[in-house]
């Protein structure tokens, strides 16, 4: 009786131990989650203010000037708003990539 008490003692001991670890891993995964789609980081927006800026240059400048060098600056506009499309599509992409490893560690958990 005795002993089975003990080797009751240990499981618990050890299931403790794993909701833990187990712990751990799931506040592990939610930090990179949180990095890869959480609030925007320093680069991210200095790289948004480089784009509205090359933006707005390029419109004022399309706006100043007429012939070959405004469709220039039309093209050069398309192609960062292009540029800034397919980047956010890069970050969405990788977020959604780790959703469902975070959401079966949350129903896990719960």
């Amino acid at each position: 009786m005795e002993n089975n008490k003990k080797r009751t003692e240990e499981e618990l001991a050890d299931l403790k131990e794993e909701i833990e670890s187990f712990k751990k891993e799931k506040e592990r995964v939610k930090a990179i989650v949180g990095q890869i789609g959480g609030m925007p980081s320093f680069d991210t927006k200095t790289l948004n203010i480089i784009f509205i800026a090359l933006i707005l240059a390029c419109i004022v400048g399309s706006l100043m000037t007429g012939g070959i060098v405004r469709l220039v600056m039309i093209e050069l506009a398309i192609v960062a708003l292009s540029i800034k499309i397919i980047y956010l599509m890069n970050k969405q992409a990788r977020v959604n990539h780790l959703q469902p490893l975070d959401s079966v560690f949350y129903r896990m958990a719960n």
